[in-house]
Protein backbone atom coordinates (compact mmCIF):
# COMPACT_ATOMS: atom_id res chain seq x y z
CA UNK A 1 0.00 0.00 0.00
CA UNK A 2 2.89 2.53 0.84
CA UNK A 3 5.80 2.77 -1.19
CA UNK A 4 8.76 3.67 1.62
CA UNK A 5 10.87 3.04 -0.54
CA UNK A 6 10.85 6.27 -2.24
CA UNK A 7 12.45 9.23 -1.90
CA UNK A 8 12.17 11.06 1.06
CA UNK A 9 13.84 14.23 -0.31
CA UNK A 10 11.47 14.38 -3.65
CA UNK A 11 8.99 17.36 -3.85
CA UNK A 12 6.69 16.94 -1.04
CA UNK A 13 3.42 15.09 -1.79
CA UNK A 14 0.34 16.56 -1.08
CA UNK A 15 -0.89 16.25 2.85
CA UNK A 16 -4.50 16.15 4.07
CA UNK A 17 -6.16 18.96 6.21
CA UNK A 18 -7.62 17.66 8.78
CA UNK A 19 -9.94 20.00 11.05
CA UNK A 20 -11.20 19.80 14.81
CA UNK A 21 -13.54 21.87 16.48
CA UNK A 22 -12.93 22.39 20.04
CA UNK A 23 -15.37 21.34 22.48
CA UNK A 24 -13.31 21.63 25.53
CA UNK A 25 -15.74 24.15 27.08
CA UNK A 26 -18.97 21.38 27.15
CA UNK A 27 -17.52 19.29 29.40
CA UNK A 28 -16.12 19.21 33.26
CA UNK A 29 -13.39 20.99 34.67
CA UNK A 30 -10.96 18.02 35.09
CA UNK A 31 -7.23 18.18 35.65
CA UNK A 32 -4.67 15.55 36.36
CA UNK A 33 -3.26 16.94 39.37
CA UNK A 34 -0.42 16.34 42.20
CA UNK A 35 3.24 16.25 43.54
CA UNK A 36 6.15 14.51 42.43
CA UNK A 37 4.17 11.23 42.29
CA UNK A 38 2.11 13.17 39.76
CA UNK A 39 4.65 13.85 37.26
CA UNK A 40 4.01 10.83 34.95
CA UNK A 41 0.54 9.39 34.28
CA UNK A 42 -2.66 11.04 33.59
CA UNK A 43 -4.17 8.41 31.26
CA UNK A 44 -7.69 8.22 29.92
CA UNK A 45 -9.65 5.01 29.35
CA UNK A 46 -12.25 4.80 26.29
CA UNK A 47 -14.69 2.11 26.26
CA UNK A 48 -18.50 1.13 26.43
CA UNK A 49 -20.02 0.19 29.45
CA UNK A 50 -23.46 0.69 28.91
CA UNK A 51 -23.99 -1.19 25.51
CA UNK A 52 -25.01 1.62 23.41
CA UNK A 53 -22.64 1.68 21.23
CA UNK A 54 -21.60 5.35 22.54
CA UNK A 55 -17.76 5.18 23.98
CA UNK A 56 -17.61 6.67 27.64
CA UNK A 57 -14.56 8.25 29.08
CA UNK A 58 -12.87 7.74 32.23
CA UNK A 59 -9.99 10.17 33.14
CA UNK A 60 -6.99 9.64 35.92
CA UNK A 61 -7.00 12.93 38.18
CA UNK A 62 -3.70 11.95 40.30
CA UNK A 63 -4.39 14.19 43.45
CA UNK A 64 -8.12 14.63 42.31
CA UNK A 65 -10.93 11.84 42.22
CA UNK A 66 -11.16 10.18 38.40
CA UNK A 67 -14.12 11.00 36.10
CA UNK A 68 -15.90 9.24 34.34
CA UNK A 69 -17.59 11.27 31.11
CA UNK A 70 -21.43 9.35 30.06
CA UNK A 71 -21.68 9.53 26.53
CA UNK A 72 -25.00 11.04 25.29
CA UNK A 73 -24.83 11.36 21.18
CA UNK A 74 -23.53 13.95 19.50
CA UNK A 75 -20.35 14.78 21.58
CA UNK A 76 -22.41 15.27 24.47
CA UNK A 77 -20.97 14.12 27.71
CA UNK A 78 -22.41 14.31 31.63
CA UNK A 79 -20.27 13.00 34.77
CA UNK A 80 -21.41 9.32 35.67
CA UNK A 81 -21.73 8.42 39.38
CA UNK A 82 -18.33 6.30 39.88
CA UNK A 83 -15.96 5.48 42.81
CA UNK A 84 -14.30 7.72 44.49
CA UNK A 85 -10.73 7.10 43.57
CA UNK A 86 -7.67 9.41 44.46
CA UNK A 87 -4.13 8.75 43.24
CA UNK A 88 -4.70 7.10 40.14
CA UNK A 89 -2.12 7.62 37.47
CA UNK A 90 -3.99 5.71 34.57
CA UNK A 91 -6.89 3.16 33.95
CA UNK A 92 -7.37 -0.21 30.96
CA UNK A 93 -10.48 -1.09 30.21
CA UNK A 94 -10.57 -5.03 29.81
CA UNK A 95 -13.16 -8.24 30.72
CA UNK A 96 -11.29 -10.22 32.86
CA UNK A 97 -13.74 -12.31 34.04
CA UNK A 98 -15.23 -13.13 31.07
CA UNK A 99 -19.26 -12.10 31.96
CA UNK A 100 -19.20 -9.52 28.72
CA UNK A 101 -19.33 -6.68 31.04
CA UNK A 102 -15.94 -4.92 30.69
CA UNK A 103 -13.86 -4.23 34.11
CA UNK A 104 -11.08 -1.62 34.59
CA UNK A 105 -7.93 -1.98 35.89
CA UNK A 106 -6.76 1.18 38.08
CA UNK A 107 -3.10 2.54 38.03
CA UNK A 108 -1.83 4.19 41.23
CA UNK A 109 0.20 5.70 43.31
CA UNK A 110 -0.06 3.21 46.02
CA UNK A 111 -2.12 -0.40 45.63
CA UNK A 112 -3.87 -0.47 42.19
CA UNK A 113 -7.45 -1.65 41.89
CA UNK A 114 -9.90 -4.09 39.90
CA UNK A 115 -13.31 -2.80 39.40
CA UNK A 116 -15.66 -5.19 37.98
CA UNK A 117 -18.15 -3.66 35.43
CA UNK A 118 -22.07 -4.33 35.38
CA UNK A 119 -24.89 -2.90 33.31
CA UNK A 120 -25.25 0.80 33.15
CA UNK A 121 -21.61 1.47 34.13
CA UNK A 122 -22.31 0.22 37.32
CA UNK A 123 -18.97 -0.48 38.77
CA UNK A 124 -17.92 -2.31 41.70
CA UNK A 125 -14.33 -2.73 43.45
CA UNK A 126 -13.44 -6.47 43.74
CA UNK A 127 -9.69 -6.22 44.34
CA UNK A 128 -9.85 -8.17 47.42
CA UNK A 129 -12.52 -10.44 46.32
CA UNK A 130 -10.63 -11.20 43.06
CA UNK A 131 -7.66 -12.06 44.46
CA UNK A 132 -5.69 -9.10 43.44
CA UNK A 133 -2.09 -9.29 45.01
CA UNK A 134 -1.87 -5.68 47.42
CA UNK A 135 1.19 -3.74 46.87
CA UNK A 136 1.86 -0.08 47.99
CA UNK A 137 3.99 1.00 44.51
CA UNK A 138 3.94 3.65 42.12
CA UNK A 139 2.54 1.94 39.29
CA UNK A 140 2.48 3.72 35.43
CA UNK A 141 2.32 1.06 32.99
CA UNK A 142 -0.15 -2.11 32.56
CA UNK A 143 -0.74 -4.87 29.94
CA UNK A 144 -2.86 -7.60 29.61
CA UNK A 145 -3.03 -11.12 27.39
CA UNK A 146 -4.59 -14.65 27.79
CA UNK A 147 -2.86 -17.86 28.09
CA UNK A 148 -6.23 -19.30 28.90
CA UNK A 149 -9.84 -18.48 30.61
CA UNK A 150 -8.34 -15.79 32.49
CA UNK A 151 -5.51 -12.58 32.15
CA UNK A 152 -1.73 -12.37 32.75
CA UNK A 153 -1.14 -9.46 33.68
CA UNK A 154 2.12 -7.32 33.52
CA UNK A 155 2.44 -3.88 36.10
CA UNK A 156 5.03 -1.84 35.39
CA UNK A 157 6.36 -0.08 38.78
CA UNK A 158 8.32 3.49 38.62
CA UNK A 159 10.59 4.66 41.28
CA UNK A 160 11.13 2.83 44.23
CA UNK A 161 9.63 5.19 47.37
CA UNK A 162 10.65 3.11 49.77
CA UNK A 163 14.51 3.27 48.59
CA UNK A 164 16.47 5.99 50.76
CA UNK A 165 19.08 6.11 48.37
CA UNK A 166 16.54 7.68 45.20
CA UNK A 167 14.99 8.73 43.42
CA UNK A 168 18.16 8.13 40.83
CA UNK A 169 19.00 5.06 40.10
CA UNK A 170 16.12 3.77 42.31
CA UNK A 171 13.78 2.21 40.01
CA UNK A 172 11.38 -0.42 40.84
CA UNK A 173 11.38 -3.95 39.51
CA UNK A 174 7.62 -4.86 37.92
CA UNK A 175 5.30 -7.50 38.62
CA UNK A 176 3.92 -10.57 35.96
CA UNK A 177 1.03 -12.12 37.83
CA UNK A 178 -0.18 -15.62 36.94
CA UNK A 179 -4.11 -16.36 37.30
CA UNK A 180 -4.52 -18.77 39.72
CA UNK A 181 -7.97 -20.58 40.97
CA UNK A 182 -8.59 -17.89 43.73
CA UNK A 183 -6.74 -14.76 42.18
CA UNK A 184 -3.43 -13.86 40.81
CA UNK A 185 0.43 -15.26 41.42
CA UNK A 186 2.52 -12.71 41.59
CA UNK A 187 6.38 -12.51 40.41
CA UNK A 188 8.97 -9.95 40.06
CA UNK A 189 9.79 -9.15 36.34
CA UNK A 190 13.02 -7.77 36.71
CA UNK A 191 15.51 -5.87 36.35
CA UNK A 192 12.95 -2.52 36.49
CA UNK A 193 14.26 0.56 34.75
CA UNK A 194 11.30 2.85 35.39
CA UNK A 195 8.65 1.52 33.19
CA UNK A 196 6.29 3.88 31.91
CA UNK A 197 4.68 1.68 29.02
CA UNK A 198 4.03 -2.03 28.31
CA UNK A 199 2.39 -3.57 25.69
CA UNK A 200 1.72 -7.31 25.15
CA UNK A 201 1.93 -7.96 21.63
CA UNK A 202 3.07 -10.10 18.03
CA UNK A 203 6.21 -8.99 17.53
CA UNK A 204 8.12 -8.45 14.34
CA UNK A 205 9.07 -12.20 14.72
CA UNK A 206 5.25 -12.93 15.00
CA UNK A 207 5.64 -13.83 18.37
CA UNK A 208 4.13 -12.72 21.31
CA UNK A 209 6.44 -10.38 23.70
CA UNK A 210 5.85 -7.95 26.48
CA UNK A 211 7.23 -4.86 25.49
CA UNK A 212 8.57 -2.25 28.04
CA UNK A 213 9.42 1.04 27.92
CA UNK A 214 11.50 2.91 30.38
CA UNK A 215 12.25 6.68 31.38
CA UNK A 216 16.61 6.63 31.56
CA UNK A 217 16.05 9.87 33.78
CA UNK A 218 15.87 7.69 36.81
CA UNK A 219 17.47 4.47 35.45
CA UNK A 220 20.52 7.23 34.78
CA UNK A 221 22.82 4.15 32.90
CA UNK A 222 22.63 0.59 32.74
CA UNK A 223 18.97 0.74 31.32
CA UNK A 224 17.42 0.36 28.02
CA UNK A 225 14.08 -0.69 26.56
CA UNK A 226 13.50 -4.71 26.77
CA UNK A 227 11.30 -6.85 25.15
CA UNK A 228 10.20 -10.18 27.34
CA UNK A 229 9.16 -13.40 25.25
CA UNK A 230 6.08 -14.37 26.72
CA UNK A 231 6.56 -17.98 25.50
CA UNK A 232 10.64 -18.28 26.37
CA UNK A 233 9.84 -16.52 29.92
CA UNK A 234 13.17 -14.51 29.47
CA UNK A 235 14.21 -11.52 28.36
CA UNK A 236 15.69 -11.24 24.71
CA UNK A 237 18.88 -10.01 24.39
CA UNK A 238 21.13 -9.03 21.22
CA UNK A 239 22.07 -12.49 20.77
CA UNK A 240 18.48 -12.64 19.72
CA UNK A 241 18.60 -9.67 17.46
CA UNK A 242 17.20 -7.48 19.56
CA UNK A 243 19.56 -4.10 19.90
CA UNK A 244 19.03 -2.37 23.81
CA UNK A 245 18.41 1.02 22.95
CA UNK A 246 18.31 3.81 26.14
CA UNK A 247 16.08 6.35 25.86
CA UNK A 248 13.80 8.80 28.34
CA UNK A 249 10.67 6.23 26.96
CA UNK A 250 7.31 7.18 28.08
CA UNK A 251 4.47 5.88 25.72
CA UNK A 252 4.28 2.85 23.05
CA UNK A 253 2.28 3.03 19.90
CA UNK A 254 1.93 -0.25 17.57
CA UNK A 255 0.79 -0.43 14.34
CA UNK A 256 1.23 -2.02 10.55
CA UNK A 257 2.13 1.21 8.52
CA UNK A 258 3.27 -0.71 5.17
CA UNK A 259 0.91 -3.52 5.12
CA UNK A 260 3.48 -6.22 5.54
CA UNK A 261 1.49 -7.88 8.73
CA UNK A 262 4.58 -6.67 10.96
CA UNK A 263 3.99 -3.75 13.30
CA UNK A 264 5.84 -0.90 13.85
CA UNK A 265 6.62 1.01 16.97
CA UNK A 266 6.47 4.70 18.19
CA UNK A 267 8.42 5.05 21.29
CA UNK A 268 8.13 8.93 22.65
CA UNK A 269 10.93 10.13 24.93
CA UNK A 270 12.22 13.22 25.74
CA UNK A 271 13.40 14.69 22.62
CA UNK A 272 13.67 12.37 19.65
CA UNK A 273 10.40 9.85 19.35
CA UNK A 274 11.56 6.85 18.34
CA UNK A 275 10.02 4.93 15.23
CA UNK A 276 11.24 1.82 14.88
CA UNK A 277 10.46 0.00 11.49
CA UNK A 278 9.72 -3.65 11.89
CA UNK A 279 11.88 -5.85 9.46
CA UNK A 280 11.41 -9.34 7.36
CA UNK A 281 14.39 -10.62 9.67
CA UNK A 282 11.81 -9.95 12.94
CA UNK A 283 14.22 -7.05 14.02
CA UNK A 284 13.50 -3.53 14.06
CA UNK A 285 15.09 -0.45 12.13
CA UNK A 286 14.96 3.45 13.42
CA UNK A 287 13.36 5.50 10.80
CA UNK A 288 15.01 7.42 8.52
CA UNK A 289 15.11 11.41 9.50
CA UNK A 290 13.36 12.09 6.78
CA UNK A 291 10.67 10.38 7.38
CA UNK A 292 9.06 13.29 9.73
CA UNK A 293 8.76 11.19 12.93
CA UNK A 294 11.15 12.10 15.13
CA UNK A 295 9.35 15.42 16.29
CA UNK A 296 12.52 17.04 18.14
CA UNK A 297 11.60 19.98 19.02
CA UNK A 298 8.05 21.99 18.78
CA UNK A 299 6.60 22.54 15.64
CA UNK A 300 5.98 25.89 16.38
CA UNK A 301 8.93 27.32 17.03
CA UNK A 302 8.31 28.79 20.00
CA UNK A 303 11.25 26.78 21.77
CA UNK A 304 14.37 25.59 20.91
CA UNK A 305 14.13 23.25 23.53
CA UNK A 306 13.91 19.53 23.32
CA UNK A 307 9.89 18.31 23.17
CA UNK A 308 8.59 15.73 25.50
CA UNK A 309 6.20 12.91 24.09
CA UNK A 310 4.10 11.33 26.46
CA UNK A 311 1.03 9.27 24.56
CA UNK A 312 1.01 8.44 21.19
CA UNK A 313 -1.51 6.47 19.14
CA UNK A 314 -1.73 5.85 15.22
CA UNK A 315 -5.32 6.76 14.05
CA UNK A 316 -6.35 7.45 10.28
CA UNK A 317 -7.69 10.89 10.70
CA UNK A 318 -8.85 11.62 6.96
CA UNK A 319 -9.99 8.06 6.53
CA UNK A 320 -7.82 7.61 3.03
CA UNK A 321 -6.08 3.87 4.17
CA UNK A 322 -3.10 5.70 5.53
CA UNK A 323 -2.34 5.76 9.53
CA UNK A 324 -1.88 9.03 11.02
CA UNK A 325 -0.02 9.68 14.42
CA UNK A 326 -1.38 11.61 16.88
CA UNK A 327 1.77 12.67 20.25
CA UNK A 328 0.80 14.12 23.62
CA UNK A 329 3.36 16.25 24.84
CA UNK A 330 4.25 18.35 27.72
CA UNK A 331 6.56 19.28 29.94
CA UNK A 332 7.33 17.00 32.90
CA UNK A 333 6.74 20.08 34.97
CA UNK A 334 9.76 22.90 35.49
CA UNK A 335 11.96 21.02 33.56
CA UNK A 336 14.55 23.79 32.68
CA UNK A 337 16.18 21.12 29.91
CA UNK A 338 13.28 20.74 27.97
CA UNK A 339 10.75 23.05 26.75
CA UNK A 340 8.07 24.39 29.04
CA UNK A 341 5.17 25.09 25.98
CA UNK A 342 5.11 22.64 23.87
CA UNK A 343 2.41 21.94 21.35
CA UNK A 344 0.77 18.72 20.83
CA UNK A 345 1.92 17.04 17.49
CA UNK A 346 -0.72 15.46 14.51
CA UNK A 347 1.79 13.74 11.81
CA UNK A 348 -0.40 13.05 8.81
CA UNK A 349 1.08 10.10 6.59
CA UNK A 350 1.49 11.00 3.22
CA UNK A 351 1.18 7.65 0.15
CA UNK A 352 5.44 8.18 0.21
CA UNK A 353 4.89 6.71 3.84
CA UNK A 354 6.28 10.13 5.37
CA UNK A 355 4.54 12.16 7.65
CA UNK A 356 4.02 15.76 8.11
CA UNK A 357 3.13 18.07 10.66
CA UNK A 358 -0.38 20.10 11.06
CA UNK A 359 -1.53 20.26 14.46
CA UNK A 360 -1.88 23.92 13.94
CA UNK A 361 -3.91 23.78 10.88
CA UNK A 362 -6.19 21.07 12.66
CA UNK A 363 -6.78 23.60 15.92
CA UNK A 364 -5.10 20.76 18.22
CA UNK A 365 -1.62 22.36 18.89
CA UNK A 366 -2.45 23.38 22.60
CA UNK A 367 0.49 23.86 24.87
CA UNK A 368 -0.20 22.17 28.17
CA UNK A 369 1.35 19.92 29.86
CA UNK A 370 -0.26 17.12 28.28
CA UNK A 371 0.17 13.46 29.45
CA UNK A 372 -2.94 10.58 28.38
CA UNK A 373 -5.11 11.11 25.39
CA UNK A 374 -7.56 9.59 23.01
CA UNK A 375 -8.16 9.13 19.26
CA UNK A 376 -11.34 7.51 19.19
CA UNK A 377 -14.79 7.96 17.02
CA UNK A 378 -16.97 9.17 20.04
CA UNK A 379 -19.89 10.33 18.57
CA UNK A 380 -20.17 7.17 15.81
CA UNK A 381 -19.74 9.37 12.16
CA UNK A 382 -16.78 7.66 11.18
CA UNK A 383 -14.07 10.21 12.10
CA UNK A 384 -11.59 9.84 14.93
CA UNK A 385 -11.89 12.57 17.73
CA UNK A 386 -9.49 13.37 19.99
CA UNK A 387 -9.54 13.48 23.87
CA UNK A 388 -6.39 14.90 26.08
CA UNK A 389 -5.59 14.87 29.64
CA UNK A 390 -3.52 17.63 30.85
CA UNK A 391 -1.09 17.61 34.09
CA UNK A 392 -2.77 20.97 36.00
CA UNK A 393 -4.37 22.14 33.31
CA UNK A 394 -8.25 21.17 32.04
CA UNK A 395 -8.69 18.17 29.80
CA UNK A 396 -9.40 19.07 26.23
CA UNK A 397 -12.27 16.85 23.88
CA UNK A 398 -11.98 17.67 19.55
CA UNK A 399 -14.67 16.60 17.27
CA UNK A 400 -13.23 15.91 13.80
CA UNK A 401 -14.82 18.12 11.56
CA UNK A 402 -12.50 17.19 8.64
CA UNK A 403 -14.07 17.74 5.09
CA UNK A 404 -14.40 15.15 2.45
CA UNK A 405 -13.08 12.43 4.37
CA UNK A 406 -12.66 8.97 2.58
CA UNK A 407 -14.48 5.94 3.58
CA UNK A 408 -14.36 3.85 6.44
CA UNK A 409 -15.10 0.45 8.25
CA UNK A 410 -14.83 -0.24 12.57
CA UNK A 411 -14.63 -3.90 13.42
CA UNK A 412 -15.01 -5.20 16.77
CA UNK A 413 -14.52 -8.77 17.66
CA UNK A 414 -16.55 -11.23 20.46
CA UNK A 415 -15.67 -14.66 20.97
CA UNK A 416 -17.03 -17.72 23.13
CA UNK A 417 -14.79 -18.69 26.47
CA UNK A 418 -12.78 -16.05 28.84
CA UNK A 419 -11.04 -13.92 26.27
CA UNK A 420 -14.64 -12.65 25.54
CA UNK A 421 -12.96 -9.36 23.18
CA UNK A 422 -10.53 -11.93 21.62
CA UNK A 423 -7.28 -10.50 22.76
CA UNK A 424 -4.40 -11.39 20.51
CA UNK A 425 -6.42 -11.46 17.10
CA UNK A 426 -4.95 -9.89 14.18
CA UNK A 427 -7.71 -7.60 11.61
CA UNK A 428 -6.73 -7.20 8.24
CA UNK A 429 -8.42 -5.28 5.57
CA UNK A 430 -7.74 -5.46 2.23
CA UNK A 431 -9.58 -3.31 -0.36
CA UNK A 432 -7.97 -2.52 -4.15
CA UNK A 433 -5.69 0.01 -2.64
CA UNK A 434 -3.67 -2.77 -0.35
CA UNK A 435 -3.70 -4.04 3.00
CA UNK A 436 -3.58 -2.45 6.38
CA UNK A 437 -3.99 -4.53 9.52
CA UNK A 438 -4.29 -4.18 13.39
CA UNK A 439 -3.31 -6.26 16.60
CA UNK A 440 -6.00 -6.37 19.60
CA UNK A 441 -4.12 -5.86 22.53
CA UNK A 442 -4.30 -4.01 25.70
CA UNK A 443 -1.70 -1.82 26.84
CA UNK A 444 0.31 0.35 25.53
CA UNK A 445 -0.35 3.99 24.99
CA UNK A 446 0.77 6.11 28.23
CA UNK A 447 -1.16 4.83 31.35
CA UNK A 448 -4.39 4.42 29.21
CA UNK A 449 -6.07 2.27 26.68
CA UNK A 450 -9.62 1.38 24.91
CA UNK A 451 -11.80 -1.24 24.04
CA UNK A 452 -14.17 -0.18 21.45
CA UNK A 453 -14.06 -1.33 17.80
CA UNK A 454 -10.69 -0.97 15.56
CA UNK A 455 -10.92 1.68 12.83
CA UNK A 456 -9.87 1.33 9.59
CA UNK A 457 -9.80 4.21 6.59
CA UNK A 458 -10.69 3.09 3.76
CA UNK A 459 -10.00 6.01 1.30
CA UNK A 460 -12.32 5.48 -1.70
CA UNK A 461 -13.54 2.07 -1.51
CA UNK A 462 -16.81 1.30 -0.92
CA UNK A 463 -16.01 -2.53 -0.15
CA UNK A 464 -13.51 -4.45 1.96
CA UNK A 465 -12.40 -8.05 2.81
CA UNK A 466 -12.05 -8.11 6.74
CA UNK A 467 -9.97 -11.67 7.51
CA UNK A 468 -9.54 -12.12 11.03
CA UNK A 469 -6.78 -14.30 12.60
CA UNK A 470 -8.46 -15.38 16.13
CA UNK A 471 -6.22 -16.09 19.07
CA UNK A 472 -6.72 -19.77 18.85
CA UNK A 473 -4.99 -19.80 15.30
CA UNK A 474 -8.27 -20.20 13.11
CA UNK A 475 -9.28 -17.58 10.53
CA UNK A 476 -12.38 -16.16 8.83
CA UNK A 477 -12.91 -13.83 6.04
CA UNK A 478 -16.11 -11.22 5.56
CA UNK A 479 -16.92 -8.81 2.80
CA UNK A 480 -18.56 -5.56 3.96
CA UNK A 481 -19.07 -2.37 2.52
CA UNK A 482 -18.43 0.71 4.05
CA UNK A 483 -19.15 2.99 6.60
CA UNK A 484 -20.54 0.95 9.48
CA UNK A 485 -19.24 -0.93 13.00
CA UNK A 486 -19.35 -4.46 12.36
CA UNK A 487 -19.08 -7.01 15.39
CA UNK A 488 -17.29 -10.50 14.00
CA UNK A 489 -17.43 -13.79 15.83
CA UNK A 490 -15.12 -16.98 15.10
Amino acid sequence: MMRWLLPFLLAQPAVASPLFEDLSGTIPDHRYTGGWEHFVGGGVAVFDCNGDARPEILAAGGENPMLLLGNDGGLRFAPVTFPTITGATGAYPLDMDGDGFLDLFILRAGPDMILRGGADCAFADVTQDWGLPQEDRWTTAFTAWWEGERPTLAIGHYVDRSNPNGPFQACDSNSLMSPTPTGWQARALEPGFCALSMLAARDARDRPTLRISNDRHYYVRGGYEQMWDIGRHRFLTPEDGWQNVSLWGMGIASQDLNGDGRDEVMLTSMGDQLLQIAQSDGTYAAAPYAMGTYATLPHDGSDGRPSTGWHAQFGDVDNDGLPDLFIAKGNVDQMPTNAIHDPNDLLMQAPDGSFHQVATEAGIATSERSRGAALADLDGDGRLDLIVVNRRAPMELYRNITPDTGHWLAVDLRQPGGNTRAIGARITVTTDQGSQSQQVTIGGGHAGGQAIPRHFGLGPATSAVIRVDWPDGSSTETEATADQILTLTP
